[in-house]
Order: structure tokens, then C-alpha cells, then sequence
């Protein structure tokens, strides 16, 4: 495998402010083109994940970015200097969507087809411009095995077949390439990513590869579990990929999927290299929209170079596992508890945020109905959007749980946590309680674990957004959520 990216752009709508190339209101289409040419060219991201899970993708990105910045993609070679980086839906988790994922497998050799035509016109060597696939919500190798199985069977392995008299498909509509592709399974679940290491061996058995990258979620299982139960768990999944590539002797690659809210991750351009050292184990972060669009560019500029040059891919600093599960354990019980309560109004209230990009309906379960229970809530940004817009970060539910010997261990094992914290809790308003149901003791609990000096600005915006919400003022809501984004430069 060659040099694998450190700075994966994607396309998650968590920006409070919207980009200069975008006329509307969110980013979508032909927008979605020119983001990929800024990140690359101004901004040094060398990979761009391009979304089809939950959205609308353009199948013919590679040749409208070839066609339209010719100049520059002769000199940063796409598929090499900068990667485009595919996600799919995972057909066992979205079956209405499931034939999405065929017609993308279907596109790539086509993508190759007009780099080869730009390689020869350019008078440079082509090389594939997309030959990854990053497929979501894995829970197990089967899954990842077919995605690989299927393209090479019934993509690339088609162009042998006789399609009339003694014509091959590859006679016909030329030749297939790449012959293959690797696939990336993003892991969101917490049993999943324990078992992320068998996932990865199976995967790399089957397929007999010495090289395997993936993508472990970080928001997802916020969601599902709690902040701190989240980055224990990631801990945890990354130290047995390393014991798994030590054993089996091949090179595991990991992603993290962080955002800028703190509960989905902290990763702003501001902390960059705290990120980079609390996840050291990590060679692949993702660069979310907040990150890009709620800075100036110089900022921007220098937290992405500070995570290009950081020392990322590093031997885990080991973690009790046993001690980290049980607080996972406790804790994620009263986060979802206190979800449990409030599930209703961050729903009313989520239908105030607005949207960044162009997606498809998507509500799902809260987490996985053996864990959590069944409560529908929205995806991950606009809840934490929802909870932050009335003062409430969702960082600090379920941190009452721990006592003082977990906090030592957290301490010790993850001590990001407690910025985590502290950076969250700035934005805290006693007075979310007026309109969620909850224990003020146990935020305060929470809160009393950092110092922490309040945002007045925010505080002001979370108690319009509290009044308008009181007095059914769905407009005067929707400004004060806008407000409050735009002070903690990011959305949710």
C-alpha cells in the first residue's frame, strides 16, 4: 500500500458557517466537486471521502474534477497524491439502499477509464483514481469479504464472458481495472469494534493481504453509549489491532472519525496536536466540515500541518481492559438513562437545526435495541446540535457515574477525557433543565470534575433558544440555535 493519507476530508454537515463556494443554503452537488479541488489545493488534505451512505453521490466525480482542474491534477495525482475515497451503504444494515453500493462498484472501472484518457492527453502514467471502499456499520468479515468478492467476480471478472459469438465483455467496452479493490470497513457498533482485530484477521485472511486499513467511528458510539464510553472503547479496539498485526504480521492502518463538537471527538484546529497525541495509535483522521469551514484558513491550515506531521501510527500505551469495560459499563447505563428522559425533546428540538448538506431522511434507533433500548433519535450531529443549542452538552451525561477511583483510572488511561470535559462544559446552561428532564445534581456533578470558564455569548444564545422553545417560537429557536453554532465554531 502506498503512503496512507492522514487527512481524510469528508462531507459529515457539522459546520455552523457555510463555505464561500456554496450559494445556497447547503452544500450539495456541483458544490461538492469544488470542495474536493479546495481541500486538495489549498487546504493539503491528500484524501476526500466521497459519501454515498445517507446522501447523494456523484458517480462521475472524477471526471468533472480531471475535466475542470486539469492543471492542477496533472502535477497532484488523483489516486496517489490525493485519494477519492468512496462510501457505500452496507446492504445488510440498509436493504432499500443495498443496490446503491452495486452501481458505485460498477463506476469505478468507468472513473478509470477517464483517468487513462487525462494520463494520456497529460502524458503522465495513469493510475486508479478510486480503489478503496469504505463500508459502513461492519459487524462482521462477511460483510467486507463481499463487497471485495463481488467486484472482483462480477465487475473486473465479467470482462472474460462472451457477450455474442466470440466477443468478451472486454472486447466489447474495453478492459476492467483496477482488477481490484481494497475495502475499508468503518466500525460504529461498541461488540463490533471489540471485535474489530477478528474482523480485520478474517478480512485479511480471506483475502490474503499484508495491508488493511480501518475506520473506527467515534461519534456513533458517542451516541450510543456516551463521550468517555466512546474514546475507552476506541482505546480498547486499538490495542487489540495492534496485538492482531504483531501476531498475524501484517500492517493494520486506523481511522478515527472525529468532529469538532468535543462529544464526537474535539478534533478543531485548535487541538490538533492534543488529538494527535491523545490518539497517537491513529494514521487517518477525519477532517470534518467544522473543522474546514468554521476557521480562518490560516488556522485551518495549521492544525491540518500539525496532524500531517505529527507522530501518528505509535504503539498503544496499554490499557486495562477488564477496569475500562466496567466503567464503560456504568457509565454508558446513565448516559442511557439520562437519554432515556430527554429523547422526546431533543427530537422536537432537532427539527430547528438546519441543515449543511444535501441528505436523505435518516432517523435510526438510538444504538442497538439489546443495549439501549429503542429510542429513535436523529443522527449524531443533530442531536449534539439539539442538546448544545439549550445549553446541555451532551458530553456530560453519564460522567456522574464515576467515582473518584474510575476518574484516577480515566485519568491515567485516557486523560483527553477530562479537556473533553472541560471544553464542553463551558457551554453549559443551568438552565437546560427548564425544558429537559434531568437531574440538575448530575450535570453539575459533572461540571464540578474541570474548571471551566462559562462562554457569556453562548449562554445568552442557549437562553433565547430556551425561551423560544418554551413559547413554541420556531423561528426565533431557529436564529438562536444559528447564534449559539456560530460562537463554538461548529454545529453539533
Amino acid at each position: 500500500m502506498a503512503d496512507v493519507p492522514r487527512l481524510l476530508s469528508t462531507q459529515h454537515p457539522d459546520n455552523a458557517t457555510l463555505p464561500f463556494f456554496t450559494a445556497g443554503d447547503v452544500i450539495e452537488g456541483e458544490d461538492e466537486i469544488q470542495e474536493a479541488y479546495y481541500v486538495a489545493s489549498h487546504l493539503g488534505c491528500d484524501e476526500q471521502m466521497w459519501d454515498f451512505e445517507g446522501k447523494e453521490g456523484d458517480e462521475y466525480a472524477v471526471k468533472k474534477l480531471l475535466s475542470r482542474y486539469d492543471n492542477f491534477f496533472a502535477d497532484t495525482r488523483l489516486g496517489e497524491d490525493f485519494r477519492l475515497t468512496v462510501r457505500g451503504p452496507n446492504p445488510d444494515v440498509e436493504a432499500s439502499e443495498a443496490k446503491v453500493l452495486l452501481e458505485i462498484l460498477e463506476s469505478i472501472p468507468r472513473s478509470f477509464d477517464a483517468a487513462r484518457l487525462f494520463a494520456a492527453d497529460h502524458g503522465i502514467e495513469v493510475t486508479p483514481p478510486i480503489y478503496e471502499v469504505i463500508i459502513p456499520m461492519v459487524t462482521d468479515a462477511d460483510q467486507i469479504n463481499a463487497v471485495h468478492e463481488y467486484y472482483t467476480s462480477y465487475v473486473t471478472g465479467k470482462a472474460d464472458e462472451l457477450v455474442w459469438g466470440n466477443r468478451t465483455v472486454s472486447d466489447w467496452v474495453g478492459e476492467f481495472q483496477p482488477d481490484s479493490i481494497n475495502v475499508i470497513p468503518l466500525i460504529e457498533q461498541r461488540d463490533a469494534m471489540l471485535r474489530a482485530d477478528e474482523i480485520v484477521r478474517e478480512y485479511a485472511t480471506a483475502q490474503d493481504l499484508d495491508s488493511v486499513r480501518v475506520f473506527l467511528a467515534r461519534s456513533d458510539p458517542a451516541l450510543n453509549y456516551g463521550s468517555l464510553a466512546a474514546d475507552l472503547i476506541n482505546k480498547i479496539a486499538l490495542q487489540r489491532l495492534y496485538q492482531t498485526a504483531e501476531k498475524i504480521d501484517i500492517d493494520i492502518h486506523p481511522m478515527l472519525g472525529s468532529g469538532s463538537a468535543p462529544f464526537r471527538g474535539n478534533l478543531t484546529p485548535d487541538r490538533a496536536a492534543a488529538v494527535a497525541d491523545a490518539y497517537a495509535e491513529v494514521e487517518t483522521f477525519t477532517i470534518q466540515s467544522a473543522f474546514k469551514y468554521d476557521y480562518p484558513v490560516e488556522t485551518v491550515r495549521d492544525g491540518l500541518e500539525t496532524l500531517k506531521t505529527a507522530d501518528l501510527g505509535a504503539p498503544p500505551s496499554a490499557i486495562d481492559e477488564e477496569r475500562a469495560l466496567s466503567i464503560i459499563d456504568r457509565t454508558a447505563d446513565a448516559y442511557t438513562a439520562q437519554v432515556d428522559a430527554i429523547a422526546k425533546t431533543v427530537n422536537r428540538l432537532a427539527t430547528a437545526v438546519p441543515d449543511r448538506r444535501a441528505r436523505k431522511l435518516h432517523v435510526g434507533l438510538f444504538g442497538y435495541s439489546r443495549e439501549v433500548g429503542e429510542n429513535a433519535l436523529p443522527r449524531a450531529i443533530g442531536y449534539t446540535a439539539s442538546l448544545y443549542s439549550v445549553g446541555c452538552p451532551p458530553t456530560l451525561l453519564g460522567v456522574h457515574a464515576l467515582d473518584d477511583a474510575d476518574r484516577a483510572f480515566v485519568e491515567d488511561a485516557f486523560p483527553a477525557f477530562f479537556d473533553n470535559l472541560r471544553d464542553a462544559a463551558r457551554y453549559y446552561n443551568p438552565r437546560c433543565t427548564d425544558v429537559l428532564p434531568l437531574s440538575a445534581d448530575a450535570l453539575e456533578t459533572a461540571t464540578a470534575m474541570v474548571d471551566v470558564a462559562h462562554n457569556e455569548e453562548h449562554r445568552a444564545a442557549t437562553d433565547a433558544a430556551i425561551d423560544a422553545f418554551e413559547r413554541g417560537d420556531e423561528e426565533a429557536l431557529r436564529t438562536a440555535i444559528r447564534r449559539g453554532a456560530r460562537e463554538r465554531q461548529f454545529l453539533g
